[in-house]
């Protein structure tokens, strides 16, 4: 099966029309990096610097909200993280912004009609920012480290499935799997590091991506300087970026408005308007599911028909209008809508309004004629989730459900809430890789990444069928049932997907948004007046 079949396969997972358009992947690098630059919003005046000469050089701030919890890039669990060392790191293959996987330490990759051996041919001259070329050991130590071939522990568990890497020669690695997966080829995105570096990587990190690693302040920032000898000629840009953390709402506006950050993202609709006419405002779908995640291990929230109540008290339509601006798209499982192939519409199962008298009947039924109390935690750095938290409490206390707010630190949500489980209810986020079962795995009862807890055998069951598929369309199949169970069990009360709005100097273009959650600082630039 050559790179075009596989091209034709990523089509059919990626329908990304409503985030960046839909276009064939070739496998091979995009030498035009202006295809899908952000542009502003008519409301927010025109940005009239996208015709305007890039210039080389200069530097920009980056205005973000967590602090990183991870340099070593197969260790990084926050997507907050993985935004970042996305500048710093690339794996064979990488995904570009139309939804597509474009070759990147490799040049070429074949997959066998078995589906059991990818072999990768290495791209010539591909250097790390040590100076170093990057070599077939370097790729082999790297994919032997996280499907954990090397010590017994896998470090991206989708890797897992490897059994054997083997060098064929300088420039060409093969790799064995034991099962044949189509989505697997989206996880040779891996991080490519320097052979044994391993322990070393998240105190100076190294890899291949336009910028390399200057410093890291915790709670402060990262800076990262251009990486002179990339390999994709023309980028990156700009001399250096700094991603300043600042977890506080109105520090980070007072920092855009004073001119101390260049680029401000994820803002809600109150203050995307509040920097209207003085900043580029630039918004396109994001690629994070918002939910009310619950812990179904957790008192009430054990039952099925407590969690459906839930479910039923939400007025989502207002949750979107209130904090988006009604430019949300609403949700009720952990599915992106862009994924068309793979999503199902099932807002009509507790609806978009609140059903108040439904929640209290099933409140009653459950055992709670006089409702529940339920502690919510929502990261306080993150504006969208404690206003989304805020109105949710005023929703669910019309159905007898009493909400206290329990705002964190965002190193404590990681720790406490997503890694420890200990919580009742949260707000927040969860984000998807570009590959529809990455989004539902999380869900298995066995899965480390199962922070609410949820245990339904027939979902279990479910997606063992799908793993068990070679075709996409079959899978396609399991994924959508897989979707009707999470949300008949009420996992959880999912919400809507959010936009990602931005905003930034006028005098910087170059933006580009991407079906994963990333801020590639490589095509931005600033412009001459």
């Amino acid at each position: 099966m050559k790179k075009r079949l596989i091209s034709f396969l990523l089509m059919t997972v990626l329908t990304m029309t409503a985030l960046s358009g839909c276009a064939g992947g070739t496998g091979e690098s995009s030498e035009d990096n202006s295809s899908t630059e952000a542009t502003a919003s008519t409301e927010s005046g025109a940005n009239t610097t996208q015709d305007a000469e890039p210039v080389y050089g200069g530097s920009v701030v980056v205005g973000i909200q967590q602090d990183i919890d991870s340099l070593d890039p197969h260790k990084a669990t926050a997507a907050g993280t993985k935004e970042i060392l996305f500048n710093i790191f690339e794996g064979l293959v990488k995904p570009d912004e139309n939804g597509n996987l474009i070759n990147a330490v490799a040049s070429d990759y074949i997959i066998s009609e078995d589906g059991l051996m990818y072999t990768f041919t290495l791209r010539d001259g591909v250097k790390f920012h040590n100076g170093n070329v990057v070599t077939a050991e370097d790729v082999k130590y790297s994919l032997e480290r996280v499907s954990g071939l090397l010590d017994g522990t896998p470090l991206i568990s989708t890797m897992s499935v490897i059994t054997d890497v083997t060098i064929l020669d300088e420039k060409t690695v093969q790799v064995t799997v034991d099962s044949p997966n189509p989505e697997l080829i989206y996880s040779f995105v891996a991080a490519i590091i320097p052979a044994g570096s391993g322990e070393d990587e998240n105190a100076a990190p190294i890899g291949t991506g336009p910028f390399s690693f200057v410093s890291y302040v915790p709670q402060e920032g990262i800076v990262l300087a251009k990486h002179a000898e990339y390999w994709q000629a023309g980028l990156p840009y700009l001399d250096e970026v700094t991603f300043k953390i600042i977890s506080n709402v109105d520090t980070a506006m007072l920092d855009i408005k004073g001119g101390s950050v260049d680029i401000c993202p994820y803002l809600t609709d109150v203050q995307a308007n509040e920097l209207s006419g003085e900043f580029n405002i630039v918004s396109a779908p994001s690629n994070v599911v918002q939910a009310l995640f619950l812990n179904c291990a957790e008192g009430p929230l054990a039952e099925e028909k407590v969690r459906q109540a839930i479910c039923y008290a939400l007025d989502k339509e207002s949750i979107n209008e209130f904090v988006t601006g009604g430019n949300g798209v609403l949700v009720s499982s952990a599915m992106l809508p862009t994924l068309q192939d793979y999503y199902v519409d099932l807002n009509e199962m507790y609806g978009t309004t609140a059903n108040i008298e439904m929640a209290k009947q099933l409140l009653t039924e459950a055992g709670y004629p006089d409702g529940i109390d339920l502690e919510i935690t929502v990261p306080a750095n993150y504006d969208v989730h404690v206003e989304t938290t805020e109105v949710v409490a005023e929703q669910l206390k019309q159905a007898g459900i009493n909400v206290t707010i329990n705002a964190v630190e965002w190193g404590v949500w990681l720790e406490e809430t997503y890694n420890g489980r200990q919580y009742e209810g949260t707000i927040c986020g969860i984000t998807s890789d570009m590959t529809p079962g990455y989004l539902l795995n999380r869900f298995v009862s066995s899965s480390k990444k199962n922070f609410i807890n949820f245990n339904s055998e027939a979902y279990d069951e479910t997606y063992a069928k799908a793993q068990e598929c070679i075709s996409l369309e079959d899978k396609a199949v399991y994924y959508r049932e897989l979707q009707h169970i999470l949300c008949e069990e009420a996992g959880s009360a999912f919400i809507q997907v959010p936009p990602l709005t931005i905003a930034m100097d006028k005098n910087l273009t170059g933006y580009k948004f991407y079906p994963v959650y990333v801020q590639d600082m490589s095509t931005v630039y600033w412009v001459n007046q």
